[in-house]
């Protein structure tokens, strides 16, 4: 029997491509059988491009985060123009008793931030983090401020802000969530952002701001306006914590003050692994579909 493979039948990479899927209403589902290889990156990079005008934003529900980072890299191959984002998994394990890396946390809110403000065309969604339970938009929208040339800062009223967003002083900024004041310099690191910032202070004027580099802590290049993320997906203030406590009382048995976790909450340390208990932090959670910005259309 022969080997020889007849170059007629051998599928063409323009055949994966085709028929374009259309344009679903809700309750429409449409099937794309035989993705090989980088096919279904071309697949999804056509089609948020085609429909851009039809959909405020495309999701794609990933089997797993090694899929969506893949995504995450091929896709602009095909459309660089498509504004993309992954939203990450913790990374960690039910009640591990280590926090996911803040590297992690700060590219969830940002992606979060976005998608709620439709900066965002296309958005990559491992299914283990579709499950998840999320701090509701508003809190978001309520903890997230900016800081912009020509503005007048009170230090004090800013050392207080920072420490309710949870923001952690430090000598030197290495990482998203910290920040630095040493007199007329500002240092901050926001969540959400690639680099530091440094904030020049005229009196109590920002007179320039400037991005710089955290090893070298030499400028870049300046900024007219920095956007300021909260330093968790939860609220750590007086009150929040006083709600946890409550809440842990509510849901478990014994003595709370033998568990560490309830009482580093309680002495306001947010200790290891605090983010399985996000729920206790709020009234009511949110999915991931509630930040998902809606249609006029639809």
């Amino acid at each position: 029997m022969s080997d020889a493979v007849n170059p007629a039948a051998a599928p063409r990479p323009a055949a994966l491509l085709t028929p374009p899927i259309p344009v679903l209403r809700a309750g429409q589902r449409f099937t794309f059988k035989q993705l090989v290889g980088s096919s279904d990156a071309a697949l999804i990079a056509q089609t948020a491009s085609a429909h851009r005008n039809h959909y405020s934003q495309m999701v794609v529900l990933c089997a797993s985060a090694l899929d969506a980072q893949r995504l995450l890299e091929e896709i602009p191959t095909f459309a660089p123009q498509v504004r993309i984002r992954l939203l990450p998994d913790w990374e960690i394990l039910p009640y591990d008793h280590f926090s996911p890396h803040q590297d992690l946390i700060s590219e969830r809110l940002a992606t979060l931030y976005e998608m709620q403000n439709g900066s965002c065309d296309l958005i990559l969604l491992p299914v283990t983090t579709a499950l998840q339970r999320l701090a509701p938009p508003a809190f978001l929208s309520a903890h997230t401020f900016f800081f912009k040339q020509g503005e007048h800062l009170n230090e004090e009223a800013l050392r207080l802000q920072l420490q309710q967003a949870g923001y952690d002083p430090v000598s030197a900024v290495m990482r998203p969530g910290e920040y630095s004041i040493r007199g007329g310099l500002i240092d901050l690191f926001p969540m959400g952002s690639s680099l530091p910032y440094r904030l020049d202070l005229f009196g109590d004027e920002i007179e320039q701001i400037r991005a710089f580099d955290p090893d070298t802590q030499r400028s870049l290049y300046p900024v007219k306006e920095i956007r300021l993320l909260p330093g968790h997906e939860f609220p750590f203030d007086e009150g929040s914590r006083t709600a946890f406590r409550g809440r842990w009382r509510e849901y478990f048995e014994g003595d709370p003050t033998r568990c560490s976790i309830y009482k580093d909450v309680s002495s306001g340390i947010p200790t290891a692994g605090i983010e399985s208990y996000l729920p206790l932090f709020f009234d009511e959670t949110a999915t991931i579909f509630d930040y998902f910005m809606r249609s006029e259309s639809a």
